[in-house]
């Protein structure tokens, strides 16, 4: 008798625990992205294996019932040239509660407005790399030289989808971080808006930090073998990038990607002008890529960019000379040529 209750609570343990697990989900999933390159910055040039924004991921969702769910996303970066780490997720972080209210997420992750507008447009190498795009800016976000990256401490409300159309807004609270800097326990605010129909998409984009904002907005258009794309960017510095402030700037970067079977062909160029307070502070950056698809998860690619800067500015990235200091410097033009392969999993 003892032994048969036994059995009897073992099946009843068991399918308690398939209820639950029915109930919910955890997904692993990642990227890993290597190239070889030729970098160069002024004079200098260095040819080596690069990381190009390698990272491992957690999501899960619970199903609470009545419409109601709970989920989370952990994302980790990691050094896919050298195994370097530590695998910390500040990439992103967050736990939500989604419902047909729409979304709530709290925790660490990138602005929307980042994702509606420049992100949309890097097709080539999806964003990554020494070919991403070099002239957007946000205060909001980078670092500004001043208290770091702004996008932890997050909360967030993304509406529901009303045909075709969502936004998200979100602040980031700044927990009056110990700063000497002058004016950093600033919240910071991000406002995204996008509109999917089809063939055409357009997004638009607004942060704000400390008296210093970006406004954007992007489209994109698939006309059968062909995409074409863009966005429009503005904006205001008061003390993010100098203390007294850069003044105003616009940007803007047209991309355009034909697909042939398994091939497709890249070509995109932004414009960063001058800002009004700093003269000649303009830069110009073009990329010419091919993607070459293994399947859907695998792609071999190679690309050329460069960044052509004027006396005042230093956009780019940082290479390393043979010491491992950083080179970059106002006036400083770069380059790089690359071959990669990026997997999906």
């Amino acid at each position: 008798m003892m032994k048969l209750s036994r059995l009897m609570l073992a099946a009843v343990a068991v399918c308690g625990t398939s209820a639950v697990m029915a109930q919910s989900s955890v997904t692993i999933y990642g990227r890993v992205n290597t190239t070889i390159e030729h970098q160069k910055t002024g004079k200098e040039s260095k040819t080596g294996m690069f990381n190009n924004n390698s990272r491992i991921g957690f999501k899960g969702v619970e199903d609470l019932g009545n419409g109601l769910k709970a989920g989370f996303q952990l994302e980790a970066g990691f050094g896919s040239d050298d195994g370097s780490g530590p695998l910390t997720f500040k990439r992103q972080s967050e736990v939500n509660l989604s419902g047909n209210f729409g979304m709530v997420r709290l925790g660490n992750f990138y602005p929307e407005s980042y994702y509606a507008t420049s992100d949309y447009i890097g097709m080539h190498n999806h964003e990554t790399g020494s070919s991403s795009d070099q002239l957007y800016y946000d205060a909001a976000w980078f670092d500004g030289n001043l208290d770091g990256n702004r996008t932890g401490n997050k909360v967030a409300y993304r509406t529901p989808t009303f045909n075709n159309f969502w936004a998200e807004a979100s602040v980031s609270l700044h927990e009056k971080a110990n700063n000497p800097v002058v004016k950093v326990n600033k919240n910071a605010y991000d406002l995204a808006a996008n509109y999917n129909n089809g063939p055409l998409s357009l997004g638009a984009g607004y942060s704000y930090w400390n008296s210093n904002y970006q406004a954007a907005l992007r489209g994109l258009y698939t006309f059968g073998q062909f995409t074409v794309g863009a966005y429009y960017q503005r904006n205001k510095d008061d003390n993010a990038i100098l203390g007294a402030g850069a003044g105003t700037r616009n940007n803007f970067r047209l991309s355009g990607m034909y697909v042939l079977n398994a091939s497709e062909f890249h070509v995109n160029v932004g414009r960063a002008n001058s800002w009004s307070k700093v003269d000649d502070s303009a830069a110009t950056q073009w990329t010419l890529g091919y993607n070459y698809n293994l399947s859907k998860r695998t792609k071999v690619y190679t690309y050329y960019t460069k960044v052509n800067n004027g006396k005042n500015a230093s956009y780019g990235y940082a290479t390393k000379d043979e010491n491992n200091n950083v080179i970059r410097a106002n006036g400083l033009n770069t380059s790089s040529f690359a071959v990669g392969v990026r997997h999906n999993f």
